[in-house]
């Protein structure tokens, strides 16, 4: 990829904007522990009330009291307010009691729980008892964990992975690849820079934790008692442990950035790179030789450096490592399948893609805004690189075998498709890796040359790098306004031609440094791969919110499960009339669950005209299908209660559309039959 008068900055800003679209077009979060099954099912009628609503999830849930509510009607709490913990062995199932005598109609289940992987879910369903009928309870309709509480939430998650891959991934290029960037100070505001974004988003997660799980309102995040909870619960727990981890990081970067980068730097200069070019001032005394007697041994300092640069790389790797599991406990990884596996893996993949795209991000920084590149840096960065990918291929492999189970899921959900998006930018990035590879495979020892160019002045440099902005002499234009005075020099005068004179040299050092093609082409690519990366991270982000393919595709087989026309009974009201005295009623039959063959069960209710269940002397069902000339057939009911029926192992041999007669006598000289038709699969 070529890229003609560019300006860094601004391509960046494009990419963040990029993101921006990307981000404000995505979804509120999935819920990731889904709701398999209920009891009674979803939409289902029953002939009398049940003692408990009970629900079954696909993984743990983290649910009080409040978490499930029953609603009558009329929109009033009927639930005995309790939870009842109903797990057994993998089966993740709750309930709540319900008082018995319900009157008839359509009740609602309104439920909201914690993942265990730290994400809000909830809905709510409806089941009827006797009969349907309105209801005046309101359903919400904003799932936990949307609007702009959600969206903050999710903002903020980039953010911390973003910090994440900045501050570990940059402290690692200055240990591990490139001591000399400790001085440079892009590199320096590169990772304090993230150490701060980390420190702000988890702040800002575990203030928002109280609303995004909860209410949904901007002002919880204000509820000091919420906040106690979030401190008790595992997601809590992880980001309070983050922060008391970010404290320790925040040592390590002064250490780094101190101790270290004044042992890296060469005698006589500042441990910072204090004009962005990698050219500190010349501090050195000539005059004052006898403090060259204060200078350490050399090779003791060889020793203190290598002690140092093992300290920062052990305790680097321990802060980086526990950062890590912070997400590792309380998202994906620590449920589902093998969990004891997939979390070190987790911390494996987090610490590759921050080694790879963190260390990318200073590398980065280094070709723009610091002094020229040595080549084996480069060199070493393309190792650690390549090593990261090794990683990310393993452990992505088996995450993705984790999370989606088959090749189908890959395209039939929205984890599935999400994570072929990914796959193709990482493959888009691994391509532009090469490129900056021959980049590098062409560099040339530049960095030295350029010592020698400086030394030379503007004539040493190649012809496209000459300073034609400034005729000759332009250099020595202070010392001569100064002396030309023919007066005491304004030193204000002095200060202002002297920070003139800086730019200048500057100028031609950045010019200098930027001739070299080979340089160039390298900073492009490297800009590239930094584009797809953050295209990337934002992709991850998302992925990390969406359900994955295995629930995704159990909750699926669930719903097919408890469809109407499979579980849910066939039901006939049947009103009669025998014509003599209290002749008139209604019949209400439940054929369950309405398939052909036997295992069905059906259960009668006769009523008064005022709905109050009655007996009759006489009442008989059966079935016909005259399409295949088959029956009647008889069915054996068992009086079971005052105007209530039953009868169990009901066959009906074939599917079709067969003939229901109901006869009910309510006399020794009333009697009525009616038929109806119901439609068995």
């Amino acid at each position: 990829m070529v890229l003609t008068g560019f300006r860094p900055r601004r391509l960046l800003v494009v990419v963040a904007v990029l993101f921006g679209v990307l981000a404000a077009g995505v979804a509120p979060a999935a819920a990731h522990a889904a709701l398999t099954g209920s009891d009674p099912a979803q939409g289902s009628v029953v002939a009398h009330a049940p003692e408990q609503v009970a629900l079954t999830f696909s993984e743990g849930v983290a649910m009080g009291n409040d978490s499930l509510r029953v609603l009558d009607p009329q929109g009033k709490r009927v639930d005995r307010g309790k939870l009842r913990n109903l797990c057994s062995g993998s089966v993740v199932k709750y309930g709540a009691g319900l008082p018995p005598g319900l009157p008839n109609g359509t009740y609602t289940v309104a439920w909201q729980a914690i993942s265990a992987d730290s994400h809000p879910v909830s809905g709510a369903f409806t089941f009827s008892v006797g009969a349907p009928s309105k209801t005046a309870a309101a359903v919400p309709q904003q799932q936990v964990g949307g609007g702009l509480v959600g969206a903050l939430y999710e903002i903020a998650r980039y953010l911390a992975y973003a910090g994440f891959v900045l501050l570990v991934g940059g402290a690692a290029f200055v240990v591990a690849c490139r001591p000399a960037a400790a001085r440079v100070r892009s590199v320096q505001h590169l990772v304090v820079r993230g150490w701060a974004l980390l420190t702000g988003a988890t702040l800002a997660m575990l203030l928002l934790r109280t609303p995004y799980t909860g209410s949904g309102k901007l002002a919880d995040v204000f509820d000091f008692g919420g906040l106690q909870q979030v401190v008790m619960s595992k997601p809590g727990a992880a980001l309070l442990s983050r922060l008391l981890l970010l404290a320790a990081a925040a040592l390590f970067v002064a250490v780094l950035f101190g101790a270290y980068a004044r042992l890296h730097a060469p005698d006589g200069t500042d441990a910072n790179d204090t004009d962005g070019t990698g050219e500190a001032e010349n501090t050195k005394d000539t005059e004052n030789t006898e403090n060259t007697e204060d200078t350490e041994d050399a090779e003791d300092a060889a020793k203190r450096r290598k002690d140092l640069t093992f300290g920062l790389a052990v305790g680097g790797v321990v802060l980086a490592a526990g950062l890590a599991t912070t997400w590792a406990i309380a998202e994906h990884a620590s449920t589902g399948l093998q969990p004891a596996v997939a979390m070190p893996v987790d911390v494996l993949h987090l610490l590759a893609v921050a080694a790879w795209l963190g260390g990318l991000a200073a590398l980065l920084v280094s070709l723009y805004w610091g002094p020229p590149v040595e080549r084996t840096a480069v060199r070493r960065f393309s190792r650690v690189a390549f090593g990261s990918v090794l990683v990310l291929v393993a452990t992505g492999t088996y995450q993705s075998w984790r999370q989606v189970g088959s090749w189908h899921a890959l395209t039939d959900t929205s984890y599935g498709q999400l994570l072929l998006v990914k796959v193709g930018l990482v493959a888009v990035m691994v391509a532009v890796a090469g490129l900056s590879r021959r980049w590098t495979g062409r560099l040339t020892a530049a960095a030295q040359n350029t010592d020698r160019t400086d030394r030379t002045g503007p004539t040493a440099a190649p012809a496209d790098a000459q300073d034609t902005s400034a005729p000759s002499g332009a250099e020595d234009a202070p010392a001569a306004d100064a002396a030309g005075s023919g007066g005491p020099a304004d030193p204000a005068r002095v200060a202002q031609l002297a920070r003139q004179q800086a730019a200048l040299v500057t100028a031609r050092k950045k010019r200098i440094r930027d001739a070299d093609p080979v340089r160039r082409g390298l900073r492009r690519s490297v800009l590239t791969e930094a584009a797809v990366a953050v295209l990337l991270l934002a992709v991850t982000t998302v992925l990390t919110t969406t359900e994955p393919a295995r629930t995704a595709e159990a909750v699926k087989a669930a719903s097919a499960d408890r469809s109407p026309d499979a579980n849910q009974p066939r039901v006939l009201n049947v009103p009669f009339d025998t014509g003599g005295a209290d002749g008139k009623g209604t019949a209400r039959l439940d054929l369950d669950p309405g398939r052909s063959g036997g295992g069905n069960e059906l259960r009668l209710r006769i009523a008064d005209p005022s709905g109050k269940a009655r007996d009759v002397p006489q009442v008989e069902v059966s079935f016909t299908l005259g399409a295949k000339k088959l029956g009647p057939l008889p069915v054996a009911l068992r009086h079971s209660g005052t105007g209530h029926w039953t009868a169990s192992g009901v066959q009906l041999p074939v599917p079709g559309r067969w003939q229901l007669s109901l006869l009910v006598r309510t006399s020794d000289f009333d009697q009525v039959t009616e038929t109806r038709n119901v439609t068995i699969d």
